[in-house]
């Protein structure tokens, strides 16, 4: 494991995320090395292949001073903006234990007065440590990636990253203190069309914590996702491969959407975006933007 301490150039960065105007991330890599994650690409800017995900963090130890500079150049406190943390690493994985770069970053937005939206995601049931600034932000709202109610399946999927049963009590616990939350099931992993109990046990887990909003993303395959995941899976049944590549077809997303729209109306969800996201289709509508 490769650990830096790292100085920025900037740190809050326009983002080209729908709905989503800046994004700060305050460190680069992610230590849960999730094995479908998009985000690998980021090694290209830190002379890292994709193999290497998981394996090295920097830390952008002038975050908090850059961000109460930046943040200032914002009209109206950024009144109708939204930040999001993060885009490409966790926010609070476990170097953020120690540096508190999130909680610093966070802090200066609320003593700010940042009048936008201030949106977190995260695996990590650390974010529970920072409810006292989400309760001083105008508008925050904290996010939890689910992808089963299996901790088996996580911890083969999402290597390093808390257990799902944990992140189920962390959305619990911020549901109970009043912070407005989401849960995002994304990516959706195939076995759930073969498997329709599985699929409705994790909205009734959800539904449980008192989260109502979701976002609801398919797998994504572009190339450099799929060579890093399938050379992770290589030792695994050659029928498993199949359903993963079979993910992508819209005969399989328009089967499992109808099964996700049913479970939405059942557990009386809201669906963010009104739509079951597909990376590609996703991207059209950006770029239309």
């Amino acid at each position: 494991m490769e650990f830096k301490e790292i100085r920025a150039k900037n740190i809050l960065v326009r983002c080209g995320i729908p709905g989503i105007d800046y994004v700060i991330n305050p460190y680069i890599g992610c230590r849960f090395a999730c094995k479908y994650c998009y985000a690998s690409f980021m090694g290209r800017f830190v002379d890292k292949t994709i193999y290497d995900w998981g394996e090295y963090v920097y830390a952008k130890v002038n975050a908090p001073e850059l961000l109460n500079k930046e943040i200032k150049k914002l009209k109206n406190k950024g009144r109708g903006k939204e930040i999001f943390l993060s885009s490409v690493t966790d926010p609070y994985q476990g170097a953020e234990g120690d540096y508190k770069l999130t909680r610093q970053c966070l802090k200066i937005l609320a003593d700010y007065g940042f009048e936008g939206v201030v949106s977190i995601l995260t695996k990590s049931n650390l974010v529970i440590r920072d409810i006292d600034i989400f309760k001083k932000l105008k508008h925050a709202i904290v996010g939890l990636t689910v992808t089963s109610t299996d901790d088996g399946i996580s911890r083969y999927f999402e290597k390093s990253a808390p257990a799902v049963s944990v992140r189920l009590k962390t959305l619990k616990i911020l549901n109970e203190n009043g912070i407005k939350t989401y849960a995002f099931i994304g990516p959706l992993l195939p076995h759930f069309v073969a498997e329709s109990d599985e699929l409705e046990k994790l909205f009734k887990e959800l539904s449980e914590t008192g989260t109502k909003d979701i976002f609801v993303e398919h797998l994504n395959l572009a190339k450099y996702i799929r060579n890093r995941l399938f050379e992770e899976m290589k030792d695994v049944d050659q029928e498993i491969l199949k359903k993963f590549y079979s993910s992508q077809s819209k005969s399989y997303r328009v089967e499992l959407e109808e099964k996700i729209i049913k479970l939405i109306k059942k557990y009386k969800m809201n669906l963010l975006k009104d739509m079951v996201i597909f990376h590609k289709e996703f991207q059209k509508l950006k770029n239309n933007e």
